[in-house]
């Protein structure tokens, strides 16, 4: 197959993605494709402008790309309806930054799910075109990344790893070889501290970088004209979806369509008509049985519950009132499923899904696994499941359309819906390709009725800046990394800065009593007093001036600031510097007895603080497990503070007068879990031992590795601490792992959880090279549940890792023999190797 051929292929996906094709957009470099053209922009060949590669687009699409901001490689923000084909456009405009312009790429994502999804489905254009897929995810990714030599790089990245890729990437003065910066999912730079962390990146790109295109995309937008300013960018959208929706409300029996132009914003559809039992009645009041009942099992359907409790539980119910038929439909795929649930979870299987798979029906929320999420998923996709009960967090998670979508409440636990929220949910009815039409249906109660009625015809929320609220983790950090890394270093180009920020843009709107001024002095204060940051004595001419016109802070124009050593370690380490002094004195304590017989002691050091606020110990388990260990490991508890008489006292009930440090109690109880699961490598078995969740096990695990990494990096700043330096690079692994040695190889293959690691290892696959040289085909007849798409998605990415390892080894040797620089009586030139 030719070229051309072979990524028409790779595109399929992406054209899958984008229903009613309507026009045809070329995309090709301004050169004539001629390999001799000198007028290309990368200097040589363009692999683009050789393909002339053609692609069917929608018209919005089309629009899109072509706009002459996109054409001059202005900043873009973009917002279309949930399924409208938003990825599409970013992903042409992503292979042409690669491949035209020969220039790195970051991609932004939210979550660790999509950003894996996305690493599995364009391994293979890396593949096939020449350039490199890097997973930034977790405790995944290299700071400061490699230095390629030939082949560009994708970096895909979650919002926190993607802070820690541009920072890396400024302090190394290499943040020009970043061409372009796509931002999933741009609504949330106005949510808390990821969203602080998000405005970090972008202020700092917009700041250090002319060169670099930065594009957001989201289909919950409001107050844009913000956005525009703070990112100097231009905005485009359109109301195109590829399937249409139906947005419904049920009240009682009656069923409303949502009618803008209607005087109450709704109008009577129809009546719902099914008949129901008394006991059916007293089981479902909302007739979820009839509406479901009315697409599953032929179509697929999602229902939106306000807790996990309520997906378990309407799950149950409705599978108790569905007829024998339904376990007819897919009989033999769903005893699959069942069977692979408990091939990854040791045996195990929730009790239930094991009533409900049967029928076609799961829920789908954090207390499962990831292993078990994802497998759900896959069936669901693939059609073996029609129904999922679950939580808000799919409607940001992973792409899961249904036919029907119905929201059980219009609550999220407790809090009644947003308008950003419920505009999520609806948005993943309707599955282009498959669907001519997608429904939404709000059930709502009499009571609530005007707040849903308000809720369906309002604006969407508009979107404000965390940076401030956000302090530790906002606008302290963020000055602290503009000192460590040179950006701004007195107290005019910091505020200078801070103007130029989101939060800057709507300053008069968030700061009531006190200025944008007034804030950055006490905050650089605050570092100082925390001993991240020192003064130095300076004052020029500008400074001068400034001191004179602004006379009540006279003190700190006299001062440019330096970040000291705990300071960059905090700043390398991404800790959040609330507990940046408290790490500090624990890893220093820790060296007076560093407890090396177990791991015990060095999980509790790697344990994340802000999870001990979370949740409670129960006393009676952790005293049970208290008394179950070493002495070795006593000691371990008692050198942190926590002695056995304490928590016995605490077990039984007892008053305690000596007074003890609540969060380092529920830190060892944390390190406990984590030790256990260490041990034991089988969650289901820990989480009965704790009495938890096994989901939030596995997202304490996932925590602590990630924390453990952080940490790894701040001993890394600090010369007294080297001796952690090689332990925790050992314990990071073991946590992001958790498995036994032989399966780490397979796992470190994006999208290969325990559960299929196992399944590889057991039909031969035992090693990287193993799954990279590995036949789709073969793979398919050989693992079990796994389908053509996957079999090459895994295949894809190991073959991705492996070349990414090659490269670095290869790079390293060259490295090795290239003749120094600075070698006696030579004048180097870069050209000049050994």
């Amino acid at each position: 197959m030719n070229e051309k051929g072979k990524l028409r292929n790779l595109l399929a996906e992406c054209k899958r993605k984008a229903l009613k094709f309507t026009q045809i957009f070329v995309l090709s470099c301004s050169c004539s494709g001629d390999p001799d053209d000198a007028s290309c922009p990368a200097g040589t060949a363009c692999p683009l402008g050789i393909l002339n590669l053609s692609l069917q687009l929608a018209k919005w699409q089309h629009t899109c790309l072509t706009l002459n901001s996109v054409q001059e490689r202005k900043n873009l923000i973009y917002s279309l309806p949930t399924s409208g084909g938003k990825t599409l456009v970013a992903e042409i405009l992503m292979l042409q930054e690669l491949l035209c312009r020969r220039k790195d790429v970051l991609m932004i994502l939210p979550y660790v799910a999509i950003v894996q999804e996305k690493i599995s489905g364009l391994s293979s254009f890396g593949i096939e075109l020449g350039f490199f897929v890097e997973e930034y995810a977790g405790s995944k990714g290299k700071f400061p990344p490699i230095k390629r030599r030939e082949k560009k790089s994708l970096y895909i990245a979650t919002i926190e790893k993607g802070h820690g890729l541009v920072n890396s990437l400024i302090e190394t003065g290499r943040i020009s070889s970043l061409g372009l910066v796509v931002v999933d999912e741009l609504h949330m730079i106005g949510e808390g501290s990821r969203g602080a962390i998000l405005e970090m990146t972008l202020a700092k790109l917009l700041y250090t970088s002319k060169t670099t295109q930065i594009i957001g995309m989201s289909a919950t937008l409001n107050n844009v004209e913000d956005l525009q300013e703070f990112l100097q960018a231009e905005y485009y959208t359109s109301q195109f979806r590829p399937v249409e929706l139906k947005e419904y409300l049920k009240i009682n029996d009656s069923i409303c369509e949502v009618d803008s132009k209607a005087e109450n914003g709704m109008t009577f559809s129809r009546l719902l008509n099914y008949k129901y039992s008394d006991t059916l009645k007293k089981m479902d009041p909302d007739h979820l049985v009839a509406l479901v009942t009315e697409v599953i099992p032929n179509y697929s359907c999602l229902v939106f519950c306000p807790t996990k409790k309520n997906c378990e539980n309407v799950a149950e119910m409705i599978c108790t009132f569905l007829s024998k038929e339904y376990m007819k439909h897919k009989e033999k795929e769903k005893q699959e499923v069942i069977k692979n649930l408990k091939n990854i979870s040791s045996g195990n299987l929730c009790p239930v899904l094991k009533r409900t798979i049967p029928l076609g029906v799961a829920y789908h929320h954090s207390g499962l696994t990831s292993d078990e999420r994802k497998l759900l998923e896959e069936a669901y996709s693939t059609g073996v499941l029609c129904l999922l009960t679950c939580t808000s967090t799919l409607a940001a998670g992973v792409n899961l359309p249904a036919r029907r979508v119905i929201l059980r409440a219009p609550y999220v636990a407790k809090e009644f819906l947003k308008r950003n929220q419920y505009k999520q949910m609806i948005g993943r009815a309707g599955r282009a390709g498959i669907d001519s039409v997608g429904e939404s249906i709000l059930i709502l109660q009499e009571k609530d009725k005007q707040q849903v009625l308000d809720l369906i015809s309002r604006p969407l929320e508009n979107c404000y800046s965390h940076l401030v609220q956000e302090s530790t983790k906002g606008i302290q950090t963020l000055f602290l990394s503009l000192v460590g890394l040179k950006i701004a270093t007195n107290l005019h180009d910091i505020y200078h800065f801070m103007s130029g920020t989101f939060f800057g843009v709507q300053q008069k709107i968030l700061l009531k009593e006190k200025s944008l001024w007034e804030i950055t002095v006490e905050s650089l204060r605050y570092l100082i007093e925390k001993g991240l940051l020192q003064k130095d004595t300076i004052l020029t001419e500008k400074g001068r001036m400034q001191k004179d016109a602004l006379c009540e802070f006279k003190e700190e124009f006299q001062y440019s600031f330096h970040i000291t050593r705990l300071g960059r370690a905090s700043f390398k380490g991404t800790i959040d510097l609330a507990y940046c002094d408290i790490l500090y004195r624990d890893l220093k304590k820790g060296l007076e007895g560093l407890v090396l017989e177990s791991l015990l002691h060095l999980i509790y050091l790697t344990t994340p603080y802000d999870m001990a606020f979370q949740r409670d110990p129960d006393w009676m388990i952790y005293f049970r497990q208290f008394s179950q260990l070493s002495p070795a490991e006593q000691n371990a508890a008692a050198l942190v503070g926590v002695s056995e008489n304490y928590i016995g006292k605490k077990a039984s009930g007892q008053a305690i007068k000596k007074k003890v440090d609540k969060n380092i109690v529920n830190r060892l109880y944390l390190s406990f879990i984590l030790y256990t699961l260490l041990k034991e490598t089988n969650i289901w078995n820990v989480s009965e031992k704790f009495n938890m969740p096994r989901g939030y096990v596995q997202n304490l695990l996932t925590a602590a590795a990630t924390f453990s990494s952080c940490v790894l990096h701040f001993c890394e700043e600090l010369e007294e601490f080297w001796v952690y330096r090689a332990l925790l690079v050992e314990l990071t692994k073991k946590l992001t792992y958790c498995v036994k040695a032989e399966l780490i190889p397979l796992m470190e293959v994006t999208g290969v959880l325990e559960g299929r690691a196992k399944q590889l290892y057991n039909g031969g696959y035992k090693s990287l090279a193993h799954l990279a040289n590995a036949d789709p085909e073969v793979l398919i007849r050989t693992i079990d549940h796994l389908s053509r798409r996957q079999a090459k998605q895994i295949v894809s990415s190991a073959k991705m890792l492996l070349h990414e390892k090659a490269e670095a080894l290869q790079e390293e040797v060259e490295e090795l023999l290239r003749l120094p620089s600075d070698f006696p009586g030579i004048v180097a030139s870069p050209s000049v190797k050994a």
